[in-house]
């Protein structure tokens, strides 16, 4: 599955940043950017405007709820896909009213987030 996108990771989970980026690594992404948290991930963003992100909602600093807010008023067409543990139904309802593009449940498996990039490369790239 190669592919042109560029995609950036944000998980105060040192652990869960790695798994994800060792999935990510199989689609043969462009390029795989990683963030702590909502505070870096904002300056990612206006560094290298990734095609996807994926966010966690909970994190220190800054949340994934208000990095969302402010990625998607400096690029409205990024998709970025929020990341949660159970329990945090409410919060993902925020995201979604925040422009989040879909959610994936933690632990996140390698078939959901194949099914997430397939249905973005559908889609085609929005980012450019």
């Amino acid at each position: 599955m190669e592919n042109y996108l560029s995609v950036l990771i944000c998980d105060d989970s040192l652990l869960i940043r790695k798994k994800l980026r060792d999935t990510l690594a199989k689609c043969k992404f462009k390029e795989i950017f990683e963030a702590e948290n909502g505070n870096v991930a904002v300056e990612m963003v206006k560094d290298h405007n990734p095609d996807l992100i994926f966010m966690d909602i909970v994190m220190p600093e800054k949340d994934g709820i208000e990095a969302l807010k402010e990625i998607k008023s400096i690029y409205p067409n990024t998709k970025v896909v929020m990341a949660s543990s159970v329990g945090t139904s409410e919060l993902l309802k925020k995201a979604l009213e925040n422009g989040a593009y879909d959610f994936i449940q933690k632990p996140i498996k390698q078939e959901a987030v194949f099914n997430l990039i397939e249905k973005v490369l559908k889609e085609g790239r929005v980012n450019v």
